[in-house]
């Protein structure tokens, strides 16, 4: 059975200890920047570092250090009717937006109705991106790092905004999966941002 989990750095010595106590000796190699565990009952993790970043030793420390966040980054999230945009400075969050817009849900009625709600709910989506792109634009417009998040096809249409063109270039890390983004969900997508993704399969 396999999940994945986010771990946080400070928390990644108590996860690798929990890991080997349930499930045994466990050895600890390199794989294609990964750091990958074989534990005696057959069970497996790959943790991948933050960032798109690749660990070069079997070690926890190592993990440990690929998970500092970078001087100056970035994150967008952004659902429909939706977006959190923030500029940190390591963890330090140094601006931020996040706003809501309200689209249109779905509608059962057919012909005619449905399609002038279509168009009403596509409006309101594209005027939601647009204020997205604004602020996105002007909060993280040249970050040398943007981690997203939230609705795949939300991201990319704020994204192919021209005047975020640079940031769009240097996206990493995980894609993020989010509730439609308050506050509180920025904060706990920034914990996530920079968390060891660790994929565990166990016998």
């Amino acid at each position: 059975m396999a999940s994945l989990v986010p771990v946080p750095r400070e928390r990644l010595r108590r996860w690798f200890e929990n890991f080997e106590a349930g499930h045994g000796a466990t050895t600890v190699s390199v794989s294609d920047g990964h750091l990958r565990g074989l534990a005696a009952d057959g069970s497996w993790f790959d943790a991948a570092a933050p960032f798109d970043r690749s660990v070069a030793t079997s070690t926890i420390d190592a993990l440990e250090m690929a998970c500092a966040p970078p001087e100056e980054w970035g994150i967008l999230l952004v659902r429909k009717g939706g977006f959190a945009v923030a500029r940190l400075a390591e963890d330090r969050i140094v601006e931020s937006k996040v706003g809501q817009r309200h689209v249109q849900g779905r509608t059962k009625a057919g012909g005619q109705s449905q399609q002038r709600f279509a168009r009403r709910r596509d409006n309101q989506a594209r005027a939601a991106y647009e204020a997205a792109a604004d602020h996105a634009a002007r909060i993280v417009g040249h970050v040398p790092v943007l981690v997203t998040g939230g609705d795949h096809a939300a991201v990319v249409a704020v994204l192919e905004d021209p005047r975020l063109r640079e940031p769009a270039a240097h996206v990493r890390g995980a894609f993020l999966t989010v509730p439609d983004p308050r506050r509180g969900v920025l904060e706990s997508a920034i914990r996530d941002a920079c968390s060891v993704r660790i994929d565990v399969t166990n016998a």
